[in-house]
């Protein structure tokens, strides 16, 4: 297969590629700076996206600061992902009506709309095709995942500033794009090292009638790469844990990171990956529709572990046991990898600053260095 061209989108013609997915029907959702966080929005305007922003991330930290440059992704991630997008917080899987002693249902499938999505990272990426795996590549398809799914239009950007919270390179997953995406694109001082992953964003490039990226771009675009991989401090001693963690589970850590989670939750609602949820009915109060409802939910509450009158994990240091185990070890039984992909969300938004790879150098007795 021949490699897609390398192509340049001058800074100031990224308004060009916006108006281009616009006009073929797509709404854009991009990066944007709200309340001291960027977060994905409606984007319309290249103005609006985070221009000389940088982000610092520690576990439990997160900031905004001021950048030197002119810039628009030179940061890691926010808490949102691609996920909110393709498997929603909360929505109507049927409707029970009642109707002359008559109870009917109904199916109530998403009327998706067709989203472009700028500035997904890889991490990001590599944790779409976990959720794919999940949703559209079992026994049973998801109808509600897929619907969002086929109308998504992914615009990549390479990370070129990793947080400290970040180890995607020790999973594998970044920090530049390799698959997953229909453009993805470089940043540079200049503008943007652009190639096609799709024969979608192939016909959306050729509409913008770009000029090459000039081998000296390219091997910027190289450079930046390389650093960002050597930018990266933590790690995951493996990239499959499952049998050292299994015989881990009595270890005396689960009982000490116990003491500090506060079971809230914040981990898993912000990992790209976790798809746990609960369902439940919403009935109306006069008793003629009840809507039955999927919402996400979390192996940390009390309520994910219970069954027929008690809980299975009714201690915190059996939930994050849970998650653990679940996240690093059993996912290569069900995916043949581990279900993390190194974006370091759950030690940014983890109110206790728990560090998912302090915590598994201590299970494991690795380093971490």
């Amino acid at each position: 297969m021949t490699e897609p061209p390398f192509l340049f989108l001058p800074r100031e013609r990224f308004q060009a590629l916006l108006d281009t997915l616009a006009g073929q029907g797509f709404h854009c959702m991009g990066p944007q700076l709200h309340d001291g966080s960027i977060v994905y929005a409606e984007l319309a305007e290249a103005s609006q996206l985070p221009r000389g922003v940088r982000d610092r991330q520690a576990p439990g930290e997160y900031r905004i600061e001021a950048g030197a440059d002119a810039r628009c992704f030179a940061w890691a991630n926010g808490a949102q992902g691609l996920k909110p997008y393709l498997f929603a917080p909360q929505e109507v899987l049927w409707q029970a009506e009642r109707h002359a002693g008559q109870t009917q249902f109904h199916e109530t499938l998403p009327q998706a709309r067709p989203i472009a999505f700028i500035g997904a990272r890889a991490c990001d990426l590599a944790a779409l095709a976990l959720q794919d795996a999940h949703f559209l590549q079992q026994t049973y398809v998801d109808p509600y995942y897929a619907r969002r799914r086929e109308n998504l239009f992914i615009v990549a950007v390479d990370c070129s500033h990793p947080a400290a919270t970040c180890f995607c390179v020790s999973t594998g997953d970044g920090p530049a794009a390799s698959a997953g995406y229909d453009i993805a694109l470089v940043e540079l001082e200049e503008g943007y090292v652009a190639r096609a992953g799709s024969a979608r964003g192939q016909g959306v490039l050729e509409q913008l009638a770009l000029g090459p990226a000039s081998a000296a771009q390219r091997d910027c675009a190289t450079r930046q790469n390389q650093q960002a991989v050597s930018a990266q401090t933590r790690r995951l001693p493996s990239r499959n844990l499952h049998d050292v963690l299994f015989a881990q589970l009595e270890h005396p850590r689960w009982q000490e990171v116990a003491e500090r989670c506060l079971s809230c939750g914040n981990c898993t609602s912000v990992c790209p990956t976790c798809f746990c949820h609960q369902e439940l009915e919403q009935p109306q109060l006069d008793g003629t529709r009840s809507d039955h409802v999927r919402e996400w939910d979390s192996c940390f509450t009390q309520g994910h572990s219970y069954i027929h009158g008690i809980v299975v994990r009714s201690e915190t240091k059996f939930r994050y046991r849970q998650w653990l185990t679940h996240k690093l070890g059993s996912w290569h039984e069900q995916y043949g990898r581990s279900g993390c992909v190194g974006c370091g969300r759950c030690l940014t938004w983890c109110p206790v600053g728990i560090d998912l790879t302090e915590e598994v150098a201590a299970i494991c007795g690795d380093a971490n260095e």
